[in-house]
């Protein structure tokens, strides 16, 4: 009598349970207009259980963006030379497509700009086939990677003045959105240590912030030519010293600066894993949207929440709608995050991604009052 009850109930009352649905995901939605999940695209063997994991997981738990992190891990048809040894289909794409539009999820794909273009000992498939393009060439890729070292190497980065750049990663920036049928995309540029660097003749002795801001322009104009927009991670806008933050979560090479030069219609994706600072204050008070990204710290992950909805809530019809909601960061691939998850191979920390998902989104369910 106890689970008929209800039911009985909305039938007197002549409420559907759709419309009971659809009422629950407008109240989400005004609380947290971006609920997200961010991770490495799945290879091809594992697409079936991906899926598997968006319609189980991601959709009963209002999840309404899927940030897959792409990269060369696709048969690109305008530049093979780039593609991943074993990279997925146009049907592999299409599968997760399918899966996304019928739980009302957009994919937002993301291939790596500016930085990111290797990593540890591996130079990344455009410096590797255009080894032309790279701003720091005299810095040899080691055999064995330690940091720090001489050469400040953390990952390379593109030249964003090379003229012939960005005729290759337009092909390769509109072929992903055409394939993930996606409104925006993902340029990355975290983490941009290598820019304006002196043995770089097209870029030495420039300022790093408006090298900086200049290439989130190009991309962003590029984009918007066919209507999509562009998101990318937020700490080289970040003064790391003032703030104390640090040259991983914010910027110690003068980049911070071009948070003033960029369009105001970038979507920031604000990550801090180690505490919940509040920076998104910072970017809405620039005029900028705001998403925060926890990692692996579901108490922390929690916090930020909380304080989104705080920023919402405490703030001016102008603010309130610069605070987008939240998204959750995976940085393992996908097929380690699904054996984590579905406990073929369990994290024995109480800090680790799968507990920080589940944490977040009870917590979002929580406060959305439909837990």
């Amino acid at each position: 009598m106890k689970n008929i009850l209800p039911i009985l109930l909305l039938a007197m009352s002549g409420i559907t349970f759709s419309q009971v649905s659809e009422n629950v995901k407008a109240n989400q939605a005004n609380i947290l207009p971006v609920r997200g999940f961010c991770i490495a695209a799945p290879q091809s063997k594992e697409i079936d259980e991906f899926i598997k994991f968006i319609d189980e997981e991601l959709a009963p738990r209002s999840v309404n963006t899927l940030i897959i992190r792409v990269d060369y891990n696709y048969q690109y048809e305008s530049h093979p030379e780039l593609r991943d040894s074993m990279a997925l289909s146009k049907k592999d794409v299409k599968k997760l497509v399918a899966a996304c539009k019928k739980n009302n999820i957009r994919i937002v794909p993301q291939v790596n700009m500016l930085g990111h273009q290797s990593w540890a000992g591996k130079t990344g498939n455009l410096l590797r086939v255009y080894p032309q393009f790279d701003e720091t060439p005299l810095v040899k890729m080691p055999e064995k990677y330690v940091w720090p070292n001489a050469d400040g190497l953390y990952c390379k980065s593109y030249c964003p003045l090379n003229p012939d750049v960005h005729g290759i990663v337009f092909d390769i920036i509109d072929e992903i959105c055409d394939v993930f049928e996606a409104e925006a995309f993902h340029a990355g540029m975290d983490e941009v240590f290598y820019i304006g660097e002196a043995q770089c003749p097209l870029c030495s002795g420039r300022d790093k912030a408006e090298l900086f801001a200049g290439e989130v322009r190009t991309i962003r104009d590029h984009l918007a030519l066919k209507g999509r927009k562009l998101w990318i991670w937020g700490d080289r806008l970040i003064d790391g010293k003032t703030t104390g933050l640090g040259e991983w979560e914010a910027s110690y090479n003068n980049t911070y600066r071009a948070v003033d030069m960029i369009p105001k219609d970038v979507i920031i994706c604000d990550w801090h894993y180690e505490r919940p600072d509040q920076t998104p204050v910072y970017f809405a008070m620039k005029g900028l949207s705001v998403i925060t990204c926890p990692w692996r710290n579901p108490g922390n992950a929690v916090i930020q929440a909380q304080d989104m909805m705080k920023f919402r809530n405490c703030s001016t019809p102008e603010m309130k709608d610069r605070y987008l909601g939240m998204v959750q960061t995976v940085w393992s691939g996908a097929g380690q995050f699904l054996d984590n998850y579905y406990g073929r191979k369990p994290e024995n920390s109480e800090n680790s991604q799968v507990s920080c998902f589940k944490a977040l989104f009870a917590e979002i369910q929580r406060i959305s009052g439909t837990k």
